[in-house]
């Protein structure tokens, strides 16, 4: 057997000369606790950008900066920064992997080029794993796979593989297999170069050697450099003619085939290591270089152009007009608003000007930062494929367009899912009412998850999120970081309601006062629409009953009354609504006479289209000792749980149900009750549902006060 030993050695200088070519922005994607923060960590490490490594276990976690993440062991905002290997520049975020939290996930990878999942090899593919590929696929994110924890008990790659394969339907090829697993996982074989290889523990794995591959892992390693190689030939026709023909494939030639594939999104390198033990991270990198597209091999970005509103692209290149997405608002308690914007185009440079095409208004970049988790560094500007910092813009959200004054552009904005619970919050004294609205509006700036607002009846203040757990965490936040202290009412589900069926109604506001009257007319249909579509206006009149310059009064009044259903007082949702006549008089009629006229329309309409009362379903995973799955279940069943499977990882069952989030309050509790704490669970928002006759009523009359 030939050992040889090799170290790859870090690099400490952050080169801003380096070619478009040479740059990496990858995002590091995770369900909760599959150990994303610590691969953070040893990329960090590994190439110079720390010196000493930080863990999550102990609240050193450098990526994890906020005293929160450092408490609670997870990581609520996602934290960027910059390294070098073997000379790329490769701009790393490390995201959330709590479901409440998806949107620092779903904005992240608005603006990157490609990610790195990793999967807990014990744990397999998770709830917030499909949850994050779903978001990956939507943007059409070229991937590499990296299975951590393989030296944990339960851990089996394959069964991952397969899970990965079957779960989130992706053409997963494993370009590394395990050598041993759980105590006895040792290190890597990798099937590119047909070696193996193990690392040192004593240089905290910045050694390792190079082995021959073992003989009794000799046929396992054929064979899946055999899928590997067949993989390859499907997408590369010069690799597909010499594997065909029996020639002998070269290392540039797989390198080049695994790369074309990966970008293309034709397949998901899969690697495998154990973070924590510090194995596999030189060769995820390296992945990561050799894989991963640089901004070069991305196409350009589309918009339109705000002033002839034709569509427009940019090209990743210095010498375009400057293009740039804000994905993400923090308040610095000493610099003010910063602002975190990916530039597509041209170069953002401190001390210019620059327009926000999306709130058409001129701004001021005072300066640009490199940021390195809460960390930064200031630089006179940036240029296309980087990710910085920018001080100085004040009128700014999430999503806007940063672009050149002369050359705007609007490029397409970042959506979000609505809020699905709420409470109710006010000061612990008069003195901090100012302070509290100017601490929870920074926060709404911060978050667009997280939204404000007033109850029409009692005037309280309305705080909603994403889960109990986005909300405490704005409640400490605003505690810490502000020094407001708070009452807050126990969380509340935020309803919806919907029409089954489809009507017809007529509005009509006439009002006759001394001088000019009001007059609007209108004949509406609603109909219902597929779940999660919201809302949609037709105009179906016709010889002009209603004059085209009332339809947009007519729309404005449908979505007033939408906010505020005919049952509970909850947004009416998933509601097609026609405008199918309508009269006008020549004098008296307005913009206000129609919208009040089709409020009062849709909301005739609603009552006579049986009217639903929606709850929001929550997909629920609870990882459980069989012992306990029969109590499990029972309680689930209580709840009016859907179960959707059952199934054996490791040593525990996996019950996946649907559960409404009414039913899943204080569940922490009762589940560690049910199973003396061996049982944890999982939960993310899955779809709004018909809420049965009975618990509607009850529902109701809660609210009406009945």
């Amino acid at each position: 057997m030939t050992v040889e030993t090799k170290t790859k050695h870090k690099l400490d200088i952050l080169s801003s000369e380096l070619p478009l070519t040479k740059t990496r922005n990858i995002g590091i994607m995770a369900h909760i606790d599959a150990g994303k923060t610590t691969v953070t960590e040893r990329i960090l490490y590994y190439t110079g950008r720390v010196h000493r490594m930080g863990e999550v276990h102990d609240g050193a976690a450098t990526m994890d900066w906020m005293e929160l993440e450092q408490e609670r062991g997870i990581t609520i905002t996602s934290a960027a920064t910059t390294c070098n290997w073997q000379g790329y520049r490769i701009n790393v975020i490390d995201t959330p992997g709590h479901i409440d939290f998806t949107v620092e996930v779903e904005r992240c990878l608005r603006v990157l080029d490609s990610a790195i999942a990793v999967f807990c090899a014990v744990g397999g593919v998770q709830p917030q794993s499909e949850t994050v590929w779903r978001q990956a696929d939507k943007y059409g994110i070229p991937r590499i796979a990296f299975i951590n924890k393989m030296d944990r008990p339960g851990a089996d790659f394959f069964r991952t593989v397969n899970m990965m394969r079957d779960r989130l339907g992706a053409n997963v090829v494993p370009i590394q297999i395990p050598i041993g697993m759980e105590r006895d996982f040792k290190g890597v074989i990798d099937l590119i170069e047909m070696k193996g290889m193990i690392w040192n523990e004593d240089s905290l794995g910045e050694n390792y050697e190079e082995i021959d591959i073992p003989e009794d892992m000799l046929d396992v390693a054929e064979e899946f450099r055999e899928h590997l190689l067949e993989s390859l030939s499907d997408y590369d026709e010069e690799i597909m003619i010499k594997y065909l023909d029996g020639d002998e494939l070269t290392y540039e030639d797989i390198i080049k085939g695994i790369r074309s594939a990966t970008i293309s999104a034709n397949i998901v390198p899969v690697l495998c290591g154990a973070a924590l033990r510090n194995k596999g991270i030189q060769k995820l990198l390296d992945a990561v270089t050799d894989f991963l597209p640089s901004p070069l091999d991305i196409p350009p970005i589309h918009g339109i152009n705000p002033n002839s509103e034709k569509p427009e692209q940019r090209f990743a290149s210095d010498e375009e007009p400057l293009s740039a997405l804000v994905f993400k608002i923090v308040f610095d308690p000493h610099m003010g608003k910063l602002a975190y914007a990916r530039v597509y185009s041209g170069k953002l440079n401190a001390r210019e000007s620059a327009y926000n095409a999306t709130r058409k208004s001129k701004e001021r970049i005072e300066r640009v930062l490199k940021m390195h988790a809460n960390k930064r560094e200031e630089v006179d500007s940036v240029g296309a494929g980087d990710i910085a910092g920018i001080i100085g813009l004040r009128n700014v959200g999430t999503g806007d367009t940063i672009c050149a004054m002369r050359n705007p552009i609007l490029l397409e904005s970042i959506t979000f899912p609505e809020p699905v619970i709420f409470m109710a919050v006010e000061p612990k004294t008069s003195a901090d009412q100012e302070k509290m609205m100017i601490a929870l509006a920074r926060l709404v700036d911060e978050d667009p998850t997280f939204k404000v607002g007033t109850d029409h009846e009692s005037g309280q203040v309305i705080i909603s999120g994403m889960g109990e757990v986005h909300l405490e965490v704005m409640l400490d936040r605003m505690s810490r970081e502000f020094d407001v202290k708070a009452n807050v009412g126990k969380p509340q589900v935020a309803y919806r309601e919907s029409i089954s069926k489809t009507v017809t109604s007529e509005g009509k506001f006439v009002k006759q006062t001394g001088g000019k009257g009001q007059y609007g007319h209108v004949v509406l249909r609603l109909y219902t629409l597929e779940k999660g579509k919201g809302f949609e206006f037709v105009d179906e009149t016709k010889g002009g009953s209603v004059p085209i310059q009332f339809i947009s009064s007519v729309k404005k009044g449908v979505k007033d009354a939408m906010a505020m259903g005919v049952l509970a007082g909850y947004p009416v949702v998933d509601v097609g609504v026609a405008l199918c006549d309508g009269s006008a008089h020549e004098v008296d009629s307005s913009e206000m006479a129609f919208s009040i006229a089709a409020s009062m329309a849709f909301r005739d309409g609603v009552k006579k289209a049986a009217p639903t009362l929606l709850e929001p379903i929550m997909d629920v995973e609870i990882t459980v000792p069989e012992i306990y799955l029969g109590d499990v279940i029972g309680d689930l069943n209580s709840r009016r749980a859907r179960i959707d499977r059952i199934e054996s990882r490791a040593s525990a069952q996996v019950v996946t149900a649907y559960v409404p989030l009414a039913e899943m309050f204080g569940y922490v509790s009762a589940l560690r009750s049910l199973t003396q704490g061996r049982a944890t669970y999982v939960m993310e928002f899955s779809h709004y549902d018909i809420v049965s006759e009975k618990v509607s009523n009850s529902i109701i009359s809660g609210i009406n006060g009945i």
